[in-house]
């Protein structure tokens, strides 16, 4: 984690009001818990209810595979060493079907040889976004024997939200809930 302490405390359910409780009801009657992340983005209703939207259209609604939108999710979590991101995103990666030897691969990147081509290309495509703000020609046209358009736009947006929802993660100070996996037991 970056910061030891919160920047902005997460609130608590007897401080939220009617607008609050009406946005975060159907997370918390589907968790059963509402994560910190929501808790900590409460402070700013508009905010919440306008991100939920695009937030709810990359992890639900995505044209991308489950799967391969959690190994870009992984990768930029981890090159941002948003570690709430990461720790999150290990236990959705697994059910997903990603293995625990790949997403301990994924802090390695596209270079692993263990990768399939499709896979190394995701990495590589996330790995270009974050050092440039631009996949290259050449992972481009390796991703396009894959994806239709559609796809290929959701490759860019999966990664982009969540490098936004890492850097304010990590300057948040949003911090783990007790048993998320973190960066060392993963």
């Amino acid at each position: 984690m970056k910061l030891d302490t919160p920047r902005v405390a997460p609130l608590q359910a007897d401080q939220w009001n009617d607008t609050v409780r009406e946005i975060l009801r159907p997370i918390k009657d589907q968790q059963g818990e509402v994560p910190n992340i929501f808790r900590t983005l409460a402070h700013h209703p508009n905010l919440l209810r306008r991100w939920l939207v695009f937030g709810n259209h990359v992890l639900f609604k995505s044209t991308l595979p489950a799967r391969e939108r959690e190994l870009l999710i992984l990768r930029i979590g981890w090159l941002c060493q948003a570690e709430y991101e990461w720790g999150q995103h290990v236990r959705i990666g697994r059910q997903t079907g990603l293995t625990n030897e790949e997403i301990r691969r994924i802090k390695t990147g596209p270079d692993a040889p263990e990768w399939n081509e499709r896979d190394r290309l995701l990495l590589k495509a996330t790995d270009e976004l974050h050092q440039d703000a631009h996949i290259s020609d050449a992972t481009w046209q390796g991703l396009s024997k894959y994806y239709n358009t559609q796809e290929l736009m959701d490759v860019v947006f999966a990664v982009g939200q969540y490098n936004l929802v890492s850097m304010a993660l990590n300057t948040l100070g949003v911090q783990l809930e007790e048993g998320v996996p973190t960066f060392a037991n993963t």
